[in-house]
C-alpha cells in the first residue's frame, strides 16, 4: 500500500478511478430517489423550481460517468410539462400499453442506473481477481507462520500483537479491493474479531472456521461462478431434431490452457468436491517450470472410526511434449519433507501430459512399501476421466 507522499501503485490508481466513479453513482442514486419524490403522480402541469435544479444536478454528475464497455448511462428525468403531456395524451388514448409506457419512460433513469452499478461491479471483480487471488494466498502463508510460531495443543506459545501484523495487513488490503463490489463473506466480522484479541485459542477459530468460510465465499464471488458461458445455438431442440451422429472425442484440448489456468483447473476440480475441504496455493514454493503446489484436506468419514482428515499436496505439471520422469517424482517427494504443521499424507502429481515407465515402476514400489507420503499420479488420462464427469468445467476452460 502506498503512503500519501508515494504514487500510488497501477491497480491502486485503477481502484481510485472506480472509487471515483462509485461516488458519482452514489450521488446519482440519492438525487434520483429526491427526484422521484418530487415528481408528481398525476398530470401536473407548471414549473417546480427545486425539481428543476436536481435534474441540473442528476445532468452534470451523469455527465461525469464514465463508459463501461461502450455504455453509460444517458437517460435524464423527464421535464415535468413533458410528462405532464405524455400522461394526458396517453389518457386520451386510454389503452394500458399508452399508460405503461409512458411510466417506463419516466422510470428509465433509475432502470439505467441499476444497469450501470451491475457493469461497474462486475468490471471491479474483473480489476480485483489477480489481486485478491495473490492476497488470499498470503493470508494462507501468513497462518501457517502464525501456527508454527503459536505450536499446537497443550504446548501453543502466546502471540505477541506485532505477530499478527502481517496477517492484519493483507485482510486490510482485502477489505479495500472488495470495496462495495463483492459482499463480505459469512464470518468476516469473527475473523475480525478473533484477530483483535489475538489469542492462540482465536488463532484456532481463524484457521478452522472463520477463515475456511471466508476464503470459500471470496473465491466463489470472484471466478466466475455467475459469469456465463458461451451457448452458439439458439435452441438446443435443434440439436435434439438433428440427430446428430458421429465419433465421441474424449480427449481434451490442453493446449488451450497455460500453465496457471492448468493450475486454475486442479484447483476448481478440488474446490467443489465434496471430501475435499480448504484449498490453497502453497506461495513459499515455486518449481523449475514456475508451479505452484496446491493443498487440501482429504475428508474420509467411516461409520465405525469416525473421520480421517489428510493432508493432501497437488504438484501441478502443465507439460505437453515431455513426460513426467522419476528424477521429477522422487524430488518432488523429497520435498515433500519441508512441509509440515501438518504432515503430508498424499502427493498428488496431475500434468496434462504422462509418466515415464520408470517413474510408473518407482511410485508403484514407494506404495507397496506403505512409505509416507502416498503418491498419486493424474495423469491425461485419469483427468479426462475425471473430466468427463464434470462438464462445467470442460466448458468454463474451454477444453473441447
Amino acid at each position: 500500500m502506498a503512503t500519501p507522499d508515494q504514487t500510488p501503485s497501477p491497480i491502486m490508481a485503477a481502484l481510485e478511478k472506480f472509487e471515483a466513479t462509485e461516488g458519482n453513482l452514489v450521488k446519482l442514486d440519492r438525487l434520483w430517489a429526491e427526484i422521484q419524490g418530487l415528481m408528481p403522480s398525476g398530470i401536473s402541469f407548471g414549473p417546480n423550481a427545486e425539481y428543476e435544479d436536481r435534474c441540473r444536478s442528476y445532468g452534470a454528475i451523469l455527465s461525469a460517468l464514465p463508459k463501461i464497455d461502450g455504455w453509460k448511462p444517458t437517460a435524464e428525468p423527464p421535464d415535468l410539462d413533458g410528462l405532464a403531456q405524455s400522461r394526458f395524451d396517453a389518457m386520451e388514448l386510454d389503452e394500458p400499453s399508452a399508460h405503461i409506457s409512458v411510466e417506463r419512460w419516466a422510470e428509465e433513469p433509475g432502470h439505467e442506473l441499476h444497469e450501470y452499478r451491475f457493469r461497474l461491479n462486475t468490471k471491479r471483480r474483473a480489476l480485483i481477481r489477480d489481486a485478491l487471488s495473490g492476497l488470499i494466498d498470503e493470508v494462507d502463508a501468513d497462518l501457517r507462520t502464525l501456527r508454527h510460531k503459536t505450536g499446537i495443543a497443550d504446548d501453543a506459545k502466546k502471540l505477541a500483537q506485532g505477530d499478527w501484523a502481517e496477517l492484519r495487513s493483507h485482510i486490510n488490503q482485502i477489505e479495500v479491493l472488495l470495496g462495495s463490489s463483492v459482499d463480505k463473506p459469512a464470518r468476516w466480522n469473527e475473523l475480525r474479531r478473533h484477530m483483535h484479541f489475538a489469542d492462540s485459542g482465536d488463532l484456532d477459530d481463524i484457521e478452522t472456521t472463520d477463515w475456511v468460510q471466508a476464503k470459500q465465499a471470496l473465491r466463489k464471488g470472484l471466478f466466475g461462478v455467475n459469469d456465463p458461458l458461451p451457448v452458439d445455438v439458439d435452441d438446443l431442440s435443434d440439436l435434439v431434431a438433428s440427430h446428430p451422429r458421429g465419433t465421441i472425442t474424449t480427449e481434451l484440448r490442453w493446449s488451450n490452457l497455460s500453465d496457471e489456468l492448468f493450475e486454475r483447473l486442479i484447483f476448481s476440480l478440488i474446490g467443489d468436491e465434496p471430501g475435499y475441504e480448504n484449498p490453497e496455493w502453497l506461495m513459499q514454493t515455486r518449481a523449475p517450470d514456475q508451479g505452484r503446489d496446491l493443498s487440501v484436506m482429504r475428508v474420509i468419514t467411516d461409520s465405525l472410526s469416525g473421520t480421517l482428515r489428510l493432508r493432501v499436496v497437488i504438484q501441478c505439471k502443465h507439460w505437453l511434449s515431455k513426460s513426467v520422469n522419476l528424477q521429477e517424482v522422487a524430488g518432488a517427494k523429497e520435498q515433500m519433507a519441508l512441509w509440515t504443521d501438518p504432515r503430508v499424507d498424499v502427493l498428488i502429481m496431475a500434468t496434462s501430459g504422462r509418466f515415464t515407465a520408470d517413474a510408473l515402476r518407482w511410485i508403484e514400489r514407494h506404495n507397496a512399501k506403505g512409505e509416507s507420503p502416498r503418491i498419486e499420479m493424474w495423469a491425461e488420462s485419469h483427468l479426462e476421466r475425471l473430466l468427463a464427469a464434470r462438464p462445467a468445467l470442460i466448458a468454463q476452460f474451454g477444453l473441447r
